[in-house]
């Protein structure tokens, strides 16, 4: 089985963690995302960052442990999952954006009824919600050893084998052709597999500048990546004691 994340992995620049969790597979309440899209965001360093301007409440997990699980909830509606990276009060993370259910797909199915299988986890809200993921999770430690979620290493993909059962182009016993084997903390993609990048979904602002934070990250060919929007600015809240025409 895929080695679990360490809270190493976490402990490290968000733009050097982000593309390393392209292929990593997420498990909770009986479902497994594999991931596909990931979103980098950076603190103070980055407006498009919930923690840009200071913690608050609401940001108080992204400034500690680099590991820890923060959820947030969007549009009224919506929950969203982020994983914590660099060091305790950089406040950088990687929003979990898109992946494909691997496990437990019917209960996937249940909790996303009247979508396709392509669908249930493609977008961040979609991924949550496959994963049972609410305020009720925020704050967890994914890298304890207890803990409900589980972060993987990518699974290496299924090989062929020759009549007499060895790898092909390998010795019999030889270890040297499987796939997704890595001694260090990051993980290995298949070869062939291309991460590509561009500006984040639906950030406005100095945050949305493709070529200032080219910070989405998502694997080539994937039908689970969610479709490039840009992001549209809010209005002005009215000032106080004005009125509507």
């Amino acid at each position: 089985m895929p080695s679990l994340l360490t809270r190493a992995f976490f402990a490290r620049p968000v733009l050097e963690v982000a593309p390393e969790l392209l292929g990593c597979t997420v498990s909770h309440a009986g479902v497994t995302v594999r991931l596909t899209e990931v979103e980098a965001y950076d603190g103070a360093n980055d407006p498009g960052s919930h923690a840009f301007r200071g913690q608050t409440p609401r940001t108080r997990v992204m400034f500690g442990e680099p590991g820890g699980l923060y959820v947030y909830f969007t549009y009224g509606m919506h929950w969203c999952a982020n994983l914590v990276c660099g060091s305790a009060g950089a406040a950088s993370a990687v929003l979990m954006r898109a992946g494909e259910v691997v496990g437990g797909l019917e209960t996937a199915r249940a909790r996303r009824v009247g979508v396709t299988d392509r669908d249930l986890a493609r977008g961040p809200a979609r991924l949550a919600m496959a994963l049972a993921l609410t305020r009720d999770q925020n704050g967890l430690d994914t890298t304890a050893t207890d803990s409900p979620l589980a972060l993987r290493a990518p699974m290496p993909e299924p090989l062929s084998t020759s009549l007499d059962g060895s790898l092909p182009g390998s010795l019999p016993g030889s270890l040297s052709g499987l796939r997704g084997a890595s001694s260090g903390p990051s993980p290995d993609l298949s070869p062939g597999a291309s991460v590509l990048t561009g500006p984040r979904v639906g950030v406005s602002g100095p945050g949305g500048d493709a070529e200032a934070f080219p910070w989405r990250f998502w694997l080539e060919g994937e039908a689970t990546v969610s479709a490039y929007r840009p992001g549209r600015p809010r209005p002005a809240k009215p000032a106080a004691g004005s009125r509507n025409p």
